[in-house]
């Protein structure tokens, strides 16, 4: 799939990627912490080059939006990083000047067309596009827009924008990190108090026709892949379950941005099974090229193939 402008089909569902940032930042010490530098050898070999620089040990990256476009609804899928976000802990995301609404109306839409947000988790490069600087203020980028998330992630966000320390759900194991700050406060509450947020229990149960939040915490608090369903075709929208082809040969692999790692760990072994099943096709956050694959199956091993 090229960037923007060819649309992929699942079902009566057409699906266009919106780029924001082309990434070649890390190595793999800095993406995976700790982890076993001999789970990259073992798998270099079927890391295509649009994916890993072999001549520098660079992952390369993406981070975009999906537009879905189903014949009742437009929707987007998470909204990147956005534009003038104060994220000096985060260089590469850091007061951005990106053409990102453009490329969107290049695909067909303004933002006043979009019906629906649904964001996978609130971190800053998932949430960022949900507004924009006007006039000094921040205000909600899709002003007709409902912006369909966690109940659990917005309380969490909100306790810590607040100073206040979240409770947490022991089942998620020990956390390693917190999110990055000033996130909530640009990105989120404007958005709720606009009166524009749905809150929603993350279950597995629909929050549109056709489509589903499925738990997959780890990542973050409560984070949700997102299911589609249409004509007997699926389509996952895995979020940060994974950041790099890397993770579905070497599952162990936990990113240096997921905060609770023990749920990260079950949550990408549920996707990387649950695809493998259903043949769903699926639709990453940070994968380069197509972004766009199939997850299959050999034993304990997983493969995966771009389309």
């Amino acid at each position: 799939m090229t960037k923007e402008t060819k649309a992929y089909r699942v079902g009566d569902a057409t699906i266009t990627r919106i780029d924001e940032l082309s990434l070649a930042a890390f190595q793999f010490d800095m993406l995976y912490p700790g982890a076993d530098p001999e789970a990259l050898q073992r798998q270099r070999a079927r890391l295509e080059a649009g994916s890993f620089d072999a001549t520098t040990g660079t992952f390369i990256q993406s981070i975009h939006s999906w537009l879905v476009k189903t014949p009742r609804h437009t929707i987007l899928i998470d909204t990147a990083t956005g534009n003038d976000k104060n994220r000096p802990d985060i260089p590469p995301l850091h007061r951005l000047n990106e053409p990102f609404l453009a490329r969107l109306q290049a695909a067909g839409v303004t933002p006043e067309e979009v019906d629906y947000v649904l964001l996978t988790h609130v971190h800053a490069d998932h949430v960022g596009w949900n507004t924009r600087l006007i006039d000094g203020s921040w205000l909600p980028t899709f002003p007709n827009a409902t912006y369909i998330f966690s109940r659990i992630e917005q309380g969490y966000g909100e306790s810590l924008a607040n100073g206040e320390e979240p409770a947490t759900n022991p089942a998620l194991g020990p956390a390693l990190r917190k999110p990055a700050d000033r996130v909530y406060d640009d990105s989120v509450r404007p958005v709720i108090d606009a009166g524009l947020a749905r809150l929603v229990t993350v279950d597995g149960g629909e929050v549109l026709e056709g489509i589903s939040l499925i738990p997959t915490p780890g990542h973050s608090v409560d984070h949700a892949s997102i299911r589609l369903v249409s004509r007997g075709e699926q389509a996952v929208f895995a979020g940060d379950v994974m950041h790099h082809p890397l993770q579905v040969y070497e599952p162990s692999l936990n990113s240096c941005f997921c905060e609770f790692p023990d749920a990260a760990l079950r949550s990408r072994k549920f996707v990387l099974e649950d695809a493998a099943e259903s043949g769903a096709t699926v639709f990453t956050t940070h994968f380069a090229q197509s972004s766009i694959g199939r997850i299959t199956r050999s034993g304990e091993r997983f493969a995966w193939q771009f389309l």
